[in-house]
């Protein structure tokens, strides 16, 4: 990674967070009743870990010497039925929290779907598939361990602590304080691990997504990476990135390692001054023989709880940093939204398009000035009427789409439909009588049918074989396995750019829109499949209103009008044979395209 360069998984935050806490609780309320049970039944737990030393003492001072064999009996029962009782509490309770953070989990990822699903094309520009990816998953299984280990179990130690201090003092107070004499060692000892844990967790954060990131970019780019023979230095990259992520992770484990054994040994030394302390006020009379032998009991289930509240430190600063970055991602504000008040199109729509004024940018300069990618374009399409717009790579033919559609809206002018302002309409109405055919065609991991109808309720199996049929993609089809049941691989995979192609003019047919728009959507097959999808888009487009965005001219030398851009300005407007009777712009296009090799 450059130096400089930051990640927001490198962003640990507080601690702990108030406001941040607060929000993450209300996806406890639906499962309130769910809560109040585990903290019950941790409570109930934590009331057993004191039962087995009392019933020690009881034996050792009470029973033993008065030879009560049955006695004896009945503690031992008990004892053993105490142990019972902590294990189904316990039972009890990790399912319960189990199921609550699941529960918080599977509401989570649902929440942060739909968001993503609403969000505007501007917020998918600025942020990278990947960090989206990790908010779903890493983010929020992070959360799913604070409310099935955190939360709510955090409530048992506690109340272990509490229990088990209030029985210390109340079988001798002064033996107690000479166990609670090394808790002063054991915070510093938590205090220290505390620090240094924290800044393992942030350095593994870091690498992980340091190697995430680098991981997604070979593994997407695989065919630059084999074509330009760079599998060897992306493997060393990959080796050094994998070797700092496994050294932070080994520092981590170290840090525990240490950590534990410490408590360990500070258990140990409270074990050794109950048995010096005690030993001493044994011998004097001060304390009985059972007392000894409870405490050194307590002792090890004091310490215990102790240990786990500092984990329980690093799972709460992990929660804190992902619900941060959950909740940025939840507060993103959605630029495009329909309208307060949406005006309705008409049932019978004519599909008449009209730009007015209209300007756009999708960022600034560097002096902070817009951008602009359209500058004051202004046309008009008839319904039913072939459109072409044809001009060099950046003149602004794709953003035209993209404003029409409403996946941006323009900072001046209005686009209108039928005379309405697609920005009074609501989002559905509007794609709902669009057909939009990209040249990058992105078809889902499902079968044929599926990507053609995409589960729409409203287009069944004789629709989807109708549009396959009209587009030609009928033929190859027919030839698969399991034809329209044949599942596809990832964005495709399985089929030919031009089958795919196919696949998606079908899908634009299916959906039958009253507006159908061509984005370079024949600049990736070859002449013979130009052939028939030009054959069957003719017959599509009739009594359609038609765009069709291309950089061969040959495929637009048949449209009603052709739009001329620039360099994001419309320049020039009029059939094929007026533009090239012009001499302008579309003259030299026709050139540069069609005219033979000089010399």
């Amino acid at each position: 990674m450059t130096t400089g360069t930051f990640h927001e998984e490198e962003a640990l935050g507080k601690a702990y967070d108030a406001r941040l806490m607060r929000r993450l609780l209300r996806y406890v309320k639906p499962y309130g009743w769910t809560v109040l049970l585990a903290i019950l039944l941790l409570i109930l737990g934590s009331a057993t870990q004191v039962v087995g030393p009392w019933l020690t003492q009881i034996a050792i001072d009470e029973a033993l010497p008065a030879g009560d064999a049955h006695r004896l009996g009945v503690l031992a029962l008990a004892y053993v039925l105490t142990v019972l009782l902590g294990f189904g509490f316990e039972y009890g309770q990790s399912l319960l929290t189990t199921w609550l953070g699941q529960s918080v989990m599977y509401d989570l990822r649902m929440q942060i779907f739909a968001k993503l699903q609403r969000l505007d094309l501007r917020f998918y520009d600025r942020n990278p598939v990947g960090r989206l990816m990790t908010r779903v998953t890493n983010d929020v299984e992070t959360l799913n361990e604070l409310f099935s280990s955190g939360v709510v179990t955090v409530f048992g130690d506690v109340f272990t602590l509490v229990f088990i201090v209030a029985a210390m003092l109340r079988m001798d107070w002064k033996l107690a304080m000479v166990t609670f004499s090394v808790l002063p060692l054991v915070f510093l000892a938590v205090f220290l691990f505390r620090a240094r844990i924290r800044d393992a967790y942030r350095d593994i954060r870091v690498r992980l997504a340091r190697m995430n990131a680098f991981l997604h970019e070979r593994i997407t780019g695989v065919r630059v990476v084999q074509l330009f023979n760079r599998e060897d230095a992306d493997s060393r990259r990959m080796a050094e990135l994998n070797q700092d992520h496994l050294d932070a992770h080994l520092r981590s484990i170290t840090y525990y390692a240490l950590f534990f054994p410490v408590i360990e040994f500070f258990t140990a030394l409270a074990v050794a001054l109950i048995i010096w302390y005690g030993g001493i006020q044994v011998l004097g009379g001060g304390v009985t023989v059972g007392v000894v032998a409870a405490f050194l009991q307590y002792a090890r289930r004091f310490f215990r709880p102790i240990q786990d509240l500092s984990e329980k430190y690093n799972l709460l600063q992990g929660a804190m940093a992902s619900s941060e970055r959950v909740f940025r991602l939840l507060d993103e504000e959605i630029q495009v939204v329909d309208p307060a008040e949406p005006r309705q199109l008409p049932r019978n729509v004519r599909g008449e398009i009209e730009f007015r004024g209209v300007w756009f940018a999708y960022g600034r300069t560097a002096e902070g000035a817009p951008d602009w990618v359209l500058r004051d374009v202004s046309f008009r399409v008839s319904g039913g009427e072939k459109v072409a717009v044809v001009g060099h790579t950046g003149a602004g033919k794709t953003t035209l789409v993209n404003l029409l559609t409403r996946f941006y809206d323009p900072q001046k002018g209005e686009i209108l439909l039928d005379g309405v302002p697609v920005r009074d309409l609501r989002l559905d109405d509007l794609r709902n009588r669009v057909g939009l055919v990209l040249q990058d065609v992105f078809l889902f991991s499902e079968d044929i049918e599926y990507n053609i109808r995409l589960g729409s309720p409203e287009i069944g199996a004789d629709r989807v074989r109708d549009a396959a049929e009209r587009v030609g993609a009928a033929p190859f089809i027919e030839r698969l396995p399991r034809r329209y049941e044949q599942p596809l691989g990832e964005r495709g995979s399985s089929l030919s750019v031009g089958e795919r192609q196919l696949v998606s003019f079908a899908r634009a047919l299916a959906f039958d829109p009253e507006i159908l728009i061509l984005d370079e959507a024949t600049s990736s097959v070859d002449s013979e499949l130009e052939e028939r999808i030009e054959a069957a888009t003719d017959e599509l487009m009739k009594g359609r209103t038609s765009l069709v965005i291309a950089h061969r001219l040959s495929t637009v030398q048949h449209a009603d009008r052709i739009l001329v851009m620039h360099h994001g300005e419309l320049r020039e407007e009029g059939t094929h044979a007026e533009l090239l009777a012009e001499g302008g712009l579309y003259s030299r296009l026709h050139e540069l395209q069609f005219a033979g090799p000089v010399g």
